[in-house]
């Protein structure tokens, strides 16, 4: 079998968005409610309001640690037959995100544990300045009481393990 027979091609794109907004706290909501609604026109309502935390969350880490001055973060959907895929482009690429435990009494922290646990994949991509940090939620979802198999995080150190972590599936 030859390499290009292992790799199994992508599935097609069937919808994207790509929107640019400047580095300020009102841009995440613009940007939360944009891919709330582009979801459900996309037929996919019930992934809504796990696209409008997922987006939350990504946005905001890209403002709080990966904004410069002048430079716009980006945030893209993608839809596939089998995947949305969110990603929030930024321009510190020297800044890799990370999952932590936060301590119960910090006030930050937790972001990307609920993009893990809430996300089907997730991950950061280099680019040729900046970096993208991506979750992907599955269209052909589990059911609730399902086994899941285990969750492979492509970046950021393991958890530390202290009083009421999360652990990542």
């Amino acid at each position: 079998m030859t390499a290009a027979q292992e790799i199994p091609a992508p599935d097609p794109v069937l919808r994207r968005d790509r929107l640019d907004y400047t580095p300020t706290s009102r841009s995440v909501s613009l940007c939360r409610h944009r891919a709330t609604r582009l979801v459900a026109q996309w037929g996919h309502p019930e992934l809504a309001c796990d696209t409008a935390l997922l987006v939350s969350e990504l946005a905001t880490n890209a403002l709080l640690h990966g904004s410069l001055r002048g430079r716009l973060f980006r945030v893209e959907l993608t839809l596939t037959a089998a995947t949305l895929r969110i990603a929030v482009s930024d321009p510190r690429g020297e800044r890799l995100p990370g999952l932590r435990a936060a301590a119960d009494d910090e006030c930050y922290g937790r972001g990307l544990v609920v993009v893990a646990q809430l996300a089907d994949d997730w991950g950061v991509e280099p680019r040729a300045v900046g970096k993208t940090v991506y979750a992907e939620l599955s269209l052909r979802r589990p059911a609730p009481d399902m086994a899941m198999g285990p969750h492979v995080l492509r970046a950021g150190p393991p958890v530390t393990p202290t009083a009421g972590a999360v652990r990542p599936r």
